[in-house]
């Protein structure tokens, strides 16, 4: 279908014009209208209608319109968020962290550091230009003052608009900046070709000195103008031993010696060549140039003549057919060798055009690291000290546009270097998550054993920067991401940064379509052909968005961090239980089916196939290996599992029932359909397409027809005696119930009835109000046997057992207008008293709300904004912990943590040593309010992201987070802000 609508119309240039727009759009605007939320993608993640904005008005519109093979066409949402880049986070050592959070909805473009100062430079793609510093603060934190902490905040900025009458708004336009090495003096290119400077730190434009491209012009030789312009300034390069030398080096291929003092042309190199960038060497006596044709040449900056119209050496390394530009390119001198040369690009067009690479050079060592995304930068970590002779470089940090690479310079083969924080979490994209608090010290140490042998562990990190004051956790926690390509990665979230811990795969266990087991020798273990390979390339990062079987995809995890079990679940049916292990095996997985459906007629499944398990023994590394696979039937995803270790069970459910299992016994306890049948639906899975057009559209004009009836108003009837009129009256002057929204049931054609969406052991009294008893039930011989106790038609309330009376309730829905989407019993903490705790039911609706219910009563207690209510796979990412954090996805690669308790707050704490003095004072984003002990309002800075967060609280019942990234802190949002606050203490004290 995707190849119909996108290329059929793409090479039929007929399709393009402006009739088939215009109908492509309005049928997207009908099918956005008319669709149910989910219709379109089923077997995707539930993004809602913005999903269908997206698909959809690709396909009718974008497509049809491109030329074919033009590269645009390809990302279908390049610039679908522009306004989440413009956030500027920096790091340094582990636990060390700035985040400053631009004014303006611009993308930023560049960043330098004023070295030594505690200073950085942003530039934004709208041509403005940023200052931001770091100053010193004393904040509280759980009740304990931290003195020393540094915090990030914008000074000054700057917008560099066009001259009347000399450049336009686009010849205006921020191509490169220079900062010197004094840090008092900020150089501009631009597209227009002219420089202009500025003072720092005031960021204040120097007046009537600026360089302008006529003043250059008059310097060149006659025979080289030939009426064409030199372009814009592609480069900027400082001298590295005559400081106010700088290089321009203009796009047509000039170069030239600018001396500031002076300002005059010392020296000119006439390049042919259509420039890309420019390093000098370390003693200053030559500089190397990159080229669009693939290549780079040597200049040698010799006194004397004042042009050089050719370089000293030229080369192509991929050459001789033609090649894409070279990017950039770094020229690093080494003591005890030959130098390194690195550049990104310069691959064959034809054959490798389309690959993402960064090349490593030192005499006969040849290296290509292959990526899979976009580079956007690298640099070096080398000797910066101008006494020294030589770089000497450590590491090679580059900068993709999905995650960060180090590269270890000084090892032998060059290996790449575990990150201890910005490892890519959507290595494969996350379908699930669960967190454990207070992991035991064994099952730590031994996952992180084995998280070192796969070589998951950071190493030593060559960015350490900062000092880390914050303490040491007081506990352990691990979250638990499952991913589409079946993976599990285990991460510490018990500091500010995510840490990765181990990585457990679940392919092995099935045949898949590319199944490494099952290809011929890997050419790369082979040393005769990785010589033969031209270009040497080496597969580099953790990205790979490309899922094998999508079948593969985890759902669901439990884990047991006391027996050391776990249980994943995926999207065919499968459920795998886990045991840790220390040592290699190689053992068969026992594989054991469960049918749902029980033999019941008139139902057939017209979705994926299951997976086929490995019938062979397969090798297992240490750590979690599978013990048994239990296969639901049919093989629809798993929708809730649950395990009790201690019974040695698991519980599973999808959308046609749910099961029990003994996997100690390796027999199937229970099977129930839960099947309703009009659930139609249930029988296609999330990966299928069979559902056609005309029924989806005949219950969406259902839908409307059905809201417009229950919409309708009933006419009020008018008193008629004196009597109605007094009751009437005195109604009145009584109490005013809230309003409440009409609440109807959902019909079997609108959603899948029998969809399992959780389950939970439990020690209950289940049969009598005297006894305490289980779920389930086990005789002498060892056997299980379930029995049907009760049986509750669920409603927002809460029951007490065995009579399931219903004791409390709230009216969510009908009060609020809004749905349960996740619930979590959670324990805050007061931080005026050390012992005292409660323990509350916090709830996330469709709307992104948190509600505080206290238990058992359900009596509301604090309702506040989370999550934007448009963020649909952000509400439905999040998980809580136990003691009141909370965990979600705000963008595919990034999660945001949040604190509902002001004694558990995660955030950065760290200082850096200067050689300014620190201006400590507090800003208006740093604001406090004092009131009463248990009456609290403070300002804290998001440890992840740019966002600002208000803690308010009137003991531990009523703290909460207020996020507020997508919100202009100006002085009317702090003035609305601290009004809101201010009514809220009052009422609340």
């Amino acid at each position: 279908m995707v190849g119909f609508v996108t290329l059929v119309p793409a090479l039929c240039r007929s399709f393009t014009r402006s009739p088939r727009v215009v109908l492509g759009f309005l049928l997207t605007v009908l099918v956005i209208i008319l669709t149910p939320q989910g219709e379109i993608l089923r077997g995707a993640p539930d993004r809602g209608r913005l999903s269908v904005v997206l698909y959809v008005f690709h396909f009718l519109i974008i497509a049809p319109t491109v030329d074919f093979f033009k590269s645009s066409c390809l990302p279908i949402a390049d610039s679908v968020f522009p306004a989440w880049c413009r956030s500027t986070i920096f790091y340094g050592s582990p636990g060390v962290e700035f985040t400053g959070l631009h004014r303006d909805a611009a993308a930023v473009a560049q960043i330098h550091f004023l070295q030594g100062q505690g200073r950085l430079l942003s530039l934004l793609d709208d041509n403005t230009l940023h200052l931001w510093e770091l100053g010193g603060a004393s904040r509280d934190r759980g009740g304990a003052k931290s003195e020393g902490v540094v915090y990030l905040e914008e000074k000054r900025n700057y917008s560099l608009l066009g001259r009347p009458g000399l450049e336009s708004c686009s010849a205006s336009r921020v191509t490169v900046l220079l900062l010197l090495r004094s840090c008092d003096l900020l150089c501009v290119g631009t597209e227009g070709g002219g420089i202009h400077f500025l003072d720092l730190p005031r960021l204040s434009l120097r007046d009537n000195q600026s360089l302008l491209l006529d003043q250059v012009m008059q310097s060149v030789p006659e025979d080289y103008r030939c009426g064409k312009s030199l372009g814009p300034v592609e480069s900027l390069q400082e001298h590295p031993k005559q400081p106010g030398k700088i290089l321009i080096g203009y796009s047509r291929g000039l170069v030239v010696l600018w001396d500031l003092s002076t300002c005059n042309a010392e020296h000119m190199f006439l390049g042919k060549q259509q420039l890309e960038s420019l390093v000098w060497e370390r003693s200053g006596s030559s500089f190397v140039s990159s080229h669009s044709d693939g290549g780079y040449s040597v200049w040698a900056v010799a006194s004397g003549n004042t042009y050089t119209h050719q370089p000293v050496s030229s080369s192509i390394p991929y050459g001789p057919f033609p090649c894409k530009a070279i990017n950039k390119i770094l020229w690093r001198t080494i003591q005890s060798g030959c130098p390194v040369v690195l550049y990104s690009g310069g691959m064959p067009r034809a054959s490798y055009g389309d690959r993402h690479c960064v090349t490593i050079q030192q005499d006969k060592q040849h290296v290509t690291l292959d990526f899979t995304s976009r580079v956007i930068d690298f640099f070096t970590v080398h000797t910066t000290d101008p006494e020294h002779d030589y770089d000497d470089p450590k590491a090679l940090v580059v900068l993709l546009e999905e995650e960060l690479v180090v590269i270890d310079l000084l090892t032998t083969g060059w290996p790449s270097v575990p990150p201890p924080y910005l490892a890519p979490l959507h290595s494969s994209a996350i379908t699930t998550s669960c967190h454990l608090d207070n992991v035991p010290a064994k099952l730590w140490d031994r996952l992180a054993a084995a998280g070192n042998s796969q070589g998951v562990q950071p190493g030593s990190w060559p960015i350490c920067g900062g000092k880390n004051l914050a303490p040491p956790p007081r506990q352990q926690e691990l979250l638990l991401t499952g991913h589409e390509d079946g993976t599990v990665r285990f991460w510490n979230v018990s500091a500010v940064a995510m840490t990765p811990l181990y990585k457990l795969s679940t392919a092995n266990v099935f045949h898949t379509d590319c199944d490494p087991n099952d290809d011929p020798l890997d050419p790369t273990n082979d040393p005769e052909a990785l010589q033969e390979e031209w270009p040497p390339f080496r597969k580099v990062g953790c990205f790979d968005p490309y899922s094998d079987d999508p079948r593969l995809g985890i759902q669901k995890i439990s884990l047991c961090k006391y027996s050391c079990r776990l249980v994943v679940a995926g999207t065919a049916g499968q459920v795998i239980v886990l045991g840790l292990s220390d040592e290699w095996s190689d053992h068969t997985v026992d594989v054991s089916t469960v049918d749902l459906l029980q033999d019941r007629e008139g139902f057939t499944w017209k979705g994926h196939d299951r997976l086929e398990p490995r019938a062979s023994p397969a090798p297992f590394p240490p750590g979690f290996q599978p013990l048994v696979l239990v296969q639901a039937l049919p093989p629809a995803s798993v929708t809730s599992v649950m395990l009790h270790a201690e019974w040695n069970l698991v519980a599973f459910g999808t959308s046609h029932g749910f099961g029990l299992f003994d996997y100690h016994r390796r027999t199937a306890v229970l099977a129930r359909c839960t099947l309703h049948p009009n659930d139609s639906l249930a029988m296609e899975g999330p990966l299928s397409r069979v559902k056609s057009l005309k029924k989806s559209l005949r219950q969406s004009f259902r839908r409307i027809r059905k809201s417009r009836v229950s919409g309708k108003k009933r006419p009020i009837p008018t008193p008629t005696s004196k009597i109605q009129e007094a009751n009437a009256a005195l109604a009145d002057q009584e109490e005013v119930a809230p309003v409440q929204r009409r609440i109807e049931p959902r019909s079997a054609d609108d959603s899948l009835s029998g969809v399992v969406r959780c389950l939970c052991f439990a020690d209950t009294y289940l049969r009598d109000g005297m006894i305490l008893s289980d779920t389930y039930l086990r005789d002498w011989s060892g056997c299980v046997e379930a029995v049907l106790g009760k049986e509750i038609q669920l409603t927002h309330r809460v029951f007490s057992l065995p009579k399931v009376g219903a004791k409390t309730k709230f009216k969510l829905t009908a009060h609020e207008g809004c749905r349960v989407r996740r619930v979590a019993m959670v324990t805050v903490c007061s931080t005026a008293q050390e012992d005292y705790s409660e323990t509350s039911l916090v709830c996330l609706t469709n709307l992104g709300d948190l509600h505080l219910f206290n238990v058992p009563a359900l009596r509301p207690q604090v309702r506040y904004d989370c999550i934007r209510k448009e963020d649909i796979s952000g509400i439905a990412s999040c998980v809580f912990t136990r003691n009141g954090q909370g965990f979600y996805l705000i963008s595919p690669s990034e999660y945001q943590r949040f604190s509902l308790s002001a004694k558990v707050i995660t955030e950065p704490l760290c200082t850096v040593e200067l050689e300014r003095p620190l201006e400590t004072h507090i800003s208006s984003s740093m604001a406090r309010w004092t009131g009463d002990s248990k009456d609290m309002a403070r300002w804290t800075g998001d440890s992840k992201e740019s966002s600002c967060q208000v803690v308010l609280g009137h003991g531990p019942r009523a703290q909460v987070l207020w996020n507020s990234r997508w919100r202009e802190r100006n002085h009317e949002e702090n003035e609305r802000i601290r009004e809101s606050t201010l009514k809220f203490t009052q009422d609340t004290g």
